[in-house]
């Protein structure tokens, strides 16, 4: 299914050749690689990487969505019992059939792609950089159930601003790893690969590749691996910026686990926030605490039977874009299939789960203090809509927050051109 130069991965495909690999490596990048990476690329230690899955893995994915034996409809008219079969049905019908998953992996082909080890494990990656002068070095971090895929369309505006309403000096050179155990990153096959161990290995990342001062940016894993980046202080990050900030506050976070009425001392947008809160843990939030408790058990299904992990992704989708319920008005049926897909085809739904046991956390809540420089940019569709006076609680150097005008939970992904706006206005006061 994938191979780099040095070796293929699960035995479905014969090696790359070399001067073919580094010919398309060479194609790809926009800039001239830094020293650094040219000595890791020479040491082996930096691969280039390329996806080709065979057609009758996509053949046998789709025979399995069209053999399903389906649930029976739900006996209510809306989704108060999850998603229902008539909005299923239709998609995975398609899944089945016309859908063509060639056409994401030849966008992803397209980019250039590596693998590289840190901390024993292989570690996919989308590096592109800029070809303008100075441009700032940042990675972004995907979430649950999203990947790289979220991404895609962001690369272009944050790479090359100019030809996308922006400065030359807003440029920034872009890494985009796969989270460990999600997509074609390795899967752990030992406990401890948590947020703060991932962070560890960002950092270590970017040194490899050249970047001694960099960012990070990212939402919901990626939120979280971003802030204990910021605690932990790994060499070379400059600042953060955030599209899911972790600031609820110690005491509302207490009264909300209890199921308390909200304190009255809440401001509005506090007590917007709050409500929203309450309402997600009451209605929304059992696929977390599964994930959180139990990934190896639901991690059977999700890797079993591709139906039963797409009901259980696509109903986050549809709650957490700004669609009011149908995600496809935003992003795309084919898109959505895209990120689903690379799920199925990589056989993670359980190992992708597994980062909600290891770090057993709320990702809501306000973990330490942070002094590091903190943007925040709230979208209007998030789970909650953090407060600016939540957030200058926890992030001590608070120094970009902003409210947008649209998108949800994926920014990136449902508003690429909003999302690349924001992330060039948050990070410009630290060039």
């Amino acid at each position: 299914m994938f191979a780099d130069c040095s070796t293929s991965r699960r035995g479905f495909v014969a090696r790359i050749g070399e001067g073919a690999a580094l010919a398309g490596l060479a194609a790809g990048l926009t800039g001239a690689m830094p020293a650094a990476a040219h000595a890791a690329m020479a040491q082996g230690s930096v691969r280039p990487f390329r996806i080709a899955v065979p057609a009758a893995e996509i053949a046998a994915m789709k025979r399995r969505i069209a053999e399903t034996r389906w649930a029976d409809p739900q006996p209510v008219s809306d989704d108060s019992q999850g998603v229902r079969r008539q909005t299923l049905q239709p998609l995975m019908q398609y899944w089945a059939g016309a859908y063509d998953w060639r056409k994401v992996e030849a966008r992803l082909n397209a980019l250039p792609m590596f693998m590289t080890e840190i901390d024993g494990l292989d570690i996919h990656f989308i590096h592109v950089r800029s070809r303008h002068e100075n441009a700032m070095p940042m990675i972004l971090t995907h979430g649950w159930p999203g990947s790289v895929l979220e991404f895609l369309n962001v690369i272009a505006p944050l790479t090359d601003p100019t030809a996308h309403g922006g400065r030359a000096e807003d440029a920034f050179h872009l890494v985009i790893p796969s989270i460990p155990g999600f997509g074609f990153s390795a899967r752990p096959t030992e406990p401890g690969w948590g947020s703060d161990r991932i962070g560890r290995a960002w950092s270590a990342l970017m040194l490899r590749l050249g970047y001694d001062r960099y960012v990070s940016q990212g939402g919901d894993c990626g939120s979280v691996i971003s802030q204990r980046m910021a605690l932990q202080k790994v060499p070379g990050l400059l600042g953060i910026h955030l599209n899911m900030p972790a600031v609820v506050p110690a005491d509302v976070a207490r009264t909300l686990a209890a199921g308390d009425p909200a304190p009255a001392s809440l401001s509005p947008r506090e007590r917007a926030a709050f409500d929203q809160l309450e309402a997600f843990y009451r209605d929304n939030a059992a696929y977390a605490a599964m994930m959180n408790t139990r990934p190896q058990t639901i991690g059977y299904s999700l890797v079993d039977s591709p139906v039963g992990m797409a009901a259980w992704m696509y109903e986050k989708i549809a709650q957490w874009t700004l669609s009011d319920g149908q995600p496809e008005r935003v992003l795309g049926r084919d898109a959505i299939l895209d990120d689903i897909s690379l799920y199925w085809l990589t056989a993670t739904g359980a190992s992708a789960a597994r980062i909600y046991w290891e770090d057993h956390s709320n990702n809501f809540n306000a973990r330490g203090v942070i002094d590091l420089p903190v943007a925040v940019s709230v979208f209007p569709g998030e789970i909650f809509r953090a407060p600016r006076t939540w957030a200058e609680r926890c992030y001590t150097n608070l120094f970009y927050f902003n409210e947008a005008t649209g998108g949800g939970h994926f920014a990136a992904w449902e508003q690429p051109t909003l999302f690349a706006q924001e992330v060039r206005a948050a990070f410009r006061s630290l060039r």
